[in-house]
């Protein structure tokens, strides 16, 4: 039997996106999925666009909060009502190609190990290609992700049945970071699988364009997921920058 793959989508106020994003699981070759998509109080017609996909595929899985709660708790949710042997994560603007999930399966099996990733594509709000792929490194290892999230979001999957579900935190940001950060615990090196398998969309109002944002919730992982002290954790900081200005350029690549 093809193992089941849980995708866990958190939305707010996507009614741009939302259809392409589900188009992009419709259209996957590998079809044993279920996609749990967590509505955080949307207040524009994201919920009916959703609704008239569930009412033609039972494998498309809606549930809304009963208050906006952020992103961590849309995906904890989700997580929580997942039956999948894998977890998956796709936000509701994103997208991925159409042999992302068998591609990353098969790379699992060949390699046997229990977690991988890929390299993304960014585009722009309403899709045009913005020329820049984010690759990684080809063996990532905890303490390369300490300084700095190599990986994707919507490129991460992982078997539940080696590490279990693993918590998300109610944090509205770099929650994914935390979760990566636990499985490079556990297995302490991490391989990507070497090419593009998705298009991750660049948003001017997102959280992800504050760079002043970003570098407070990257903080406050150090602080509060790590258990570092201030001083500590502002001397962490500097690695970090360090990381980001001069050895993440890297692994970003024209295209």
């Amino acid at each position: 039997m093809e193992l089941l793959v849980s995708i866990i989508t958190p939305s707010f106020n996507s009614e741009r996106f939302i259809t392409a994003t589900i188009q992009s699981v419709l259209n996957q070759t590998y079809q044993n999925w279920e996609m749990i998509i967590i509505d955080d109080c949307s207040n524009d017609n994201t919920v009916s666009i959703i609704e008239q996909f569930t009412a033609n595929d039972i494998r498309i899985r809606f549930f809304q909060l009963e208050k906006n709660s952020g992103a961590g708790i849309a995906r904890e949710t989700a997580l929580s009502k997942a039956k999948g042997d894998y977890i998956a994560f796709l936000d509701a603007d994103d997208l991925w190609k159409p042999l992302k999930l068998e591609k990353q399966l098969q790379f699992l099996k060949d390699n046997k190990i229990h977690f991988t990733f890929s390299f993304y594509d960014c585009i722009d709000e309403v899709g045009n290609s913005l020329n820049k792929r984010v690759e990684a490194p080809r063996n990532l290892s905890y303490l390369q992700l300490f300084f700095c999230n190599y990986v994707g979001n919507l490129t991460g999957i992982y078997d539940v049945n080696y590490f279990g579900k693993i918590a998300i935190s109610s944090t509205r940001k770099r929650q994914d970071w935390m979760v990566w950060l636990t499985i490079l615990k556990k297995v302490k090196k991490a391989k990507p699988v070497p090419e593009s398998l998705a298009f991750y969309r660049i948003r001017e109002n997102s959280l992800s364009a504050s760079k002043v944002d970003l570098l407070k919730h990257n903080f406050s992982v150090y602080r509060r997921f790590h258990g570092f002290n201030y001083v500590t954790s502002l001397f962490i900081m500097i690695g970090f920058l360090f990381t980001q200005l001069l050895i993440k350029p890297r692994y970003i690549k024209k295209i």
